[in-house]
């Protein structure tokens, strides 16, 4: 398998779903609805939304049924770029190689266009009723609103921002990461193994899965920061050292977090051995993860 050739694949398909479920830049007021593509459209791999249509497909289950949680699942990762950029978080200029949202809008309009895209996340998946039963669309916005609050992504980056020039117990590095980076990785696994009508046991396979996943994503990505280019990364490196941020790297030294983020890739291929040739997108994303550049 070619597996970045079928990325692009599934983040094409992805691209156009959000261009239909966006407002236009025409409705009223633009400046917002600029802002939002803006940022939406800035580059990314898709990787969540990519990951929700591999995990539905492996069941048989047609793209077009679960695009409308492909595409909300980068709704709400855009949304969350665009506050953790922000001077009050992380204060970075560049995302993707670009001028982030504030530096080209406005601190007050970039914090509107995260939000706009928050509720767009919901606004979304309320498309899923098209397809499919009306308590199932229910168990995917508890899903995917549960990763968003405080017991996912805004738990993990409150403890990321508090943990900034401390000194951070493994376990507390741990639950940053599982919480800040690997929540939505989470939700968007088991929110396309539940559209495709996954049981108990092939679910609790997919969560084990998004769990690794998402803990080696972002070792690699502490990784890089310190090892990887900036102009492959479209942002500076070394900014987690800087700002003496809570890293793998940081806490076990480079070469030890590289052993860790290879170790969470093996888990993440074990949970998937009880399925055959159909979880091999899934396979190949986990090992990306030991060679992507950015």
């Amino acid at each position: 398998m070619n597996w970045e050739k079928e990325l692009a694949v599934r983040a094409g398909l992805i691209n156009e779903g959000l261009d239909r479920y966006l407002p236009p830049v025409s409705l009223y007021p633009p400046s917002i609805h600029e802002a939002i593509r803006y940022s939406l459209f800035a580059g990314g791999k898709r990787l969540r939304g990519a990951l929700t249509l591999a995990t539905a497909e492996a069941f048989g289950t047609e793209q077009s049924r679960i695009l409308p949680a492909a595409c909300a699942l980068e709704m709400l990762h855009t949304y969350s770029l665009i506050h953790d950029d922000l001077p009050a978080m992380d204060d970075d200029d560049y995302r993707r190689g670009k001028p982030t949202c504030h530096r080209i809008f406005g601190e007050a309009t970039a914090i509107l266009a995260g939000d706009a895209l928050l509720t767009l996340t919901f606004e979304t998946l309320c498309h899923l009723k098209q397809d499919f039963r009306p308590g199932l669309v229910v168990r995917v916005i508890e899903e995917v609103a549960t990763a968003a609050g405080t017991r996912g992504l805004i738990g993990g980056q409150v403890a990321d921002l508090e943990s900034e020039g401390r000194t951070v117990t493994p376990e507390l590095l741990e639950y940053i990461h599982l919480h800040k980076t690997g929540a939505l990785f989470r939700a968007a696994v088991r929110t396309g193994a539940l559209l495709a009508g996954a049981d108990e046991r092939v679910l609790s396979a997919f969560t084990d899965y998004s769990v690794a996943f998402g803990l080696a994503f972002q070792i690699t990505d502490d990784i890089l920061d310190l090892t990887g280019s900036e102009v492959l990364l479209g942002k500076p490196v070394k900014r987690d050292l800087a700002k003496q941020k809570a890293t793998y790297p940081a806490f076990f030294g480079l070469e030890r977090a590289r052993e860790l983020a290879a170790y969470q890739v093996r888990k993440a291929l074990q949970s998937l051995e009880i399925f055959g040739a159909e979880a091999e997108f899934l396979r190949e994303a986990a090992r990306y993860l030991l060679y992507r550049e950015s």
